[in-house]
């Protein structure tokens, strides 16, 4: 059989790209430790989550129009937060946070990156943290913070059929794990790898399912990939993630970002993203039951995606590539039980291009002003350096 890493993927097969970038089976870890005390993570959401559907505007007069089997909101069972936006369910076990203040959320935030929303393009610049895919940083924003700080060391860390972060990829040192997980080709997946990548890219909504094997049962879908996957989702993949970063931040570690994947919901998004946010709830409270009392306190946790999904359902019962987002945002030093952010509105003439959730603040002086923060940073270098070009205009008071 042939090991591929996930570098290889993004290689091999743009059409297939869709499905793979939002894969479960494809989530490395990665940590630095810092001179400082408080601990940031980075949670990169692989395959655009929509954040209409996370946290839902249902006091918007236009939103239940636009999703006529997603509209959300507390008479769907979702969780009311302030009156306008509401909680998908398969967050509910977050309640508590939102409650105590420790959960958080931007609406309306995107990367700069537009219109042609690739979701490799879309993760390129997220990680990057630039303006443009040519902006020559060939670093990852994370570890230009951690050129910043003087005395910055690697932790111990392990790495395992997986490759690094580029969000943490460049001169500082980083330290790499993964868990336990390998994709294994057969003869016959590796043919029909090289048949799709020779298609029309109108076909990666379809592929998109794929991520979602893991929650099927399809004869004719039995070959070693299908398998591995099957086992990578119901072994818990997220937790053991959660389990190991907390377990570092516990000890040497300040920094640590990591991937949750499974976001790509073209087509029965009711499924997909119900599982995957599952997942991501389980690894916010897992990581609040490991980083008890100061450490904690101490704690800010980042959930970022490439960019949002449609405004619209599609005929499918699932939403299409998009702009703007949401971010995530918990710990015990963020200023949570908030929904931040300037809402555009869902009118048809409030969309981007008559179709998406317009951004009005860029994601990343969300993600500066809590780095800023947590650690110190000049702003001058947040946005000169860690940053190129950004503005992070005023502070949003995300960290208390």
């Amino acid at each position: 059989m042939t090991e591929l890493s996930r570098r290889f993927f993004l290689t091999r097969s743009a059409v297939l790209g869709c499905s793979l970038a939002a894969s479960p089976l494809l989530t490395p870890v990665t940590f630095a430790a810092a001179p400082w005390d408080t601990r940031l993570i980075v949670i990169i959401l692989r395959g655009a989550m929509d954040g209409l559907d996370a946290v839902q505007p249902y006091g918007d007069p236009n939103y239940a129009g636009l999703r006529s089997s997603l509209a959300g909101g507390p008479q769907n069972g979702a969780l009311d937060l302030d009156g306008f936006f509401s909680l998908h369910p398969a967050l509910g076990a977050l309640a508590p946070m939102w409650k105590a203040g420790e959960l958080g959320f931007a609406h309306a935030v995107s990367t700069p990156y537009r219109d042609k929303r690739s979701h490799f393009d879309g993760q390129d610049v997220l990680e990057a943290g630039t303006d443009t895919l040519q902006g020559g940083v060939r670093d990852g924003w994370l570890n230009r913070m951690l050129q910043e700080v003087p005395g910055v060391k690697a932790d111990t860390a392990y790495a395992i059929g997986a490759g690094e972060m580029p969000i943490l990829k460049g001169k500082a040192p980083v330290a790499n794990w993964a868990p336990e997980a390998t994709l294994s080709l057969s003869p016959q997946a590796e043919r029909l790898l090289g048949i799709i990548s020779e298609s029309d890219p109108a076909m990666h909504a379809a592929l998109a399912e794929a991520a979602l094997l893991s929650a099927m049962d399809t004869p004719s879908m039995s070959s070693n990939m299908t398998r591995d996957m099957q086992n990578n989702r119901m072994g818990g993949q997220h937790l053991k993630i959660a389990e190991f970063a907390a377990k570092r931040l516990r000890e040497d570690a300040r920094v640590a970002s990591f991937s949750l994947n499974g976001w790509d919901t073209h087509r029965f998004q009711e499924r997909g993203l119900k599982a995957a946010l599952g997942e991501l709830a389980d690894t916010l409270v897992y990581l609040k039951q490991e980083l008890t009392g100061p450490v904690w306190k101490k704690t800010a946790i980042v959930a970022m995606t490439e960019f949002g999904r449609t405004a619209r359902e599609n005929g499918t019962k699932g939403t299409d590539h998009g702009t703007g987002g949401l971010m995530v945002m918990a710990g015990g030093a963020i200023r949570g039980g908030k929904v931040y952010g300037d809402w555009p509105g869902l009118d048809t003439s409030d969309l981007y291009e008559g179709r998406d959730l317009l951004p009005t603040r860029d994601v990343r002086a969300h993600a500066a002003w809590i780095m800023q923060a947590m650690t110190g940073l000049d702003q001058s270098a947040l946005e000169r350096v860690i940053f190129p070009g950004l503005d992070m205009g005023s502070n949003p008071g995300i960290v208390l």
